[in-house]
């Protein structure tokens, strides 16, 4: 056993249990060993999963045309578009190279910020996007920009279903709530049933938004299983606080609460992928394959609106992207579309492939 497998064996062993947000934490973004520090790919056909970034620059050319009618409605100046979760920086690369050819005096108006926490994403990052040099700026922290504030889009493409989740399981005939653990058994990584304070349980689940009534509770099958993501409604809180005007933008696997309590989902959303396959043994090879869980995006909403964001939709991919793509189609001076883009367009789009599974949910604050 090494790597990260070595580093949450020695903190089972500590511990007895730990909590599945910090199995998630560390193989995820263990500095190093985690998934997210792997230099060999983990997206597109070499990889484990695609992204609607790895299927073409089309993506980030459509972004960057809805992002600039946005920003052509803000008059405070420096402009800045940040983006949170930016991985290889190839999203960055598509929307700056779009508005530096399609609108050029807003490109030289604008600061684009990549938020990264990572020492090591940053060095890829400032590698691939060295021909943009005193364009790009990075920061720490969503936090770190609270001081000057954002005029601007703050935006995450795929980046909030990858936080660190609890999962919480229900007992039917205690009628009680139970967090599900990790623990060890000889060299395997096992799931283990945790006590909960009833009481501090149910202020967990109201405060992200998934209520159960006494009739709901004795209406659940035994097992039932549910995530509950507070980093990602506290990420969101802070983006919300550091957007002075502007918009506050998310693309994520996600869903309402009602379609998150669905029957379909007594097990939760929790899912895991490597080499494009989903592995059901979800602690297995941390480090080695992708965490993932759908986003609340109930939860986010409410979040954003108690900082006095004004909620302007929650759509698929499929219609945020057609309504775009029909706008810039009616600029002619764009030319029509090469068989290539279609076809990415197909891909973003289309309900079996990304148009469907992803949401943008975007909030707004009025300057």
């Amino acid at each position: 056993m090494a790597g990260v497998s070595k580093i949450l064996a020695d903190e089972i062993q500590a511990h007895g249990v730990i909590s599945l947000a910090r199995f998630m934490e560390l193989a995820l973004y263990c500095p190093q060993y985690g998934y997210y520090e792997r230099e060999e790919a983990v997206i597109g056909r070499a990889g484990d999963y695609y992204t609607s970034v790895s299927a073409g620059s089309l993506f980030g050319e459509l972004l960057a045309f809805q992002f600039a009618e946005w920003l052509e409605q803000l008059s405070v100046r420096p402009l800045r578009l940040v983006e949170a979760g930016a991985h290889g920086g190839n999203l960055c690369a598509d929307i700056l190279s779009w508005l530096a050819q399609g609108r050029s005096a807003l490109y030289e108006a604008t600061e684009y910020w990549i938020v990264e926490p990572s020492a090591m994403r940053q060095t890829w990052q400032k590698a691939k996007l060295e021909k943009f040099a005193g364009r790009v700026y990075w920061a720490d922290s969503i936090s770190s920009l609270a001081e000057s504030g954002v005029t601007g889009v703050i935006f995450s493409n795929e980046l909030l279903d990858a936080m660190p989740v609890r999962r919480l399981g229900w007992e039917a005939y205690q009628r009680r709530w139970f967090e599900w653990g990790v623990a060890m058994e000889g060299t395997r990584f096992v799931w283990q049933k945790c006590g909960l304070n009833q009481e501090a349980v149910a202020a967990d689940l109201e405060n992200a938004r998934l209520s159960f009534s006494p009739e709901l509770e004795a209406a659940l099958p035994d097992g039932f299983s549910v995530e509950i993501c507070s980093a990602a409604a506290t990420w969101w809180t802070q983006a919300s606080r550091v957007l002075a005007s502007g918009r506050l933008m998310t693309i994520d696997f996600g869903f309402r609460v009602e379609e998150l309590l669905a029957s379909g989902r007594q097990r939760g959303t929790l899912r895991s992928y490597h080499r494009h396959h989903a592995n059901s043994d979800l602690l297995a090879h941390p480090g080695e394959q992708d965490l993932a869980a759908h986003v609340n995006f109930t939860q986010l909403q409410f979040a954003g609106e108690a900082t006095g964001l004004q909620t302007e939709s929650l759509l698929s991919q499929e219609q945020f992207l057609t309504r775009i793509a029909s706008r810039m189609w009616d600029e002619s001076s764009f030319g029509r579309w090469t068989s290539k883009q279609a076809r990415q367009f197909q891909t973003l789009t289309h309900p079996e492939h990304l148009g469907r599974p992803f949401r943008v949910l975007i909030q707004c604050r009025q300057g």
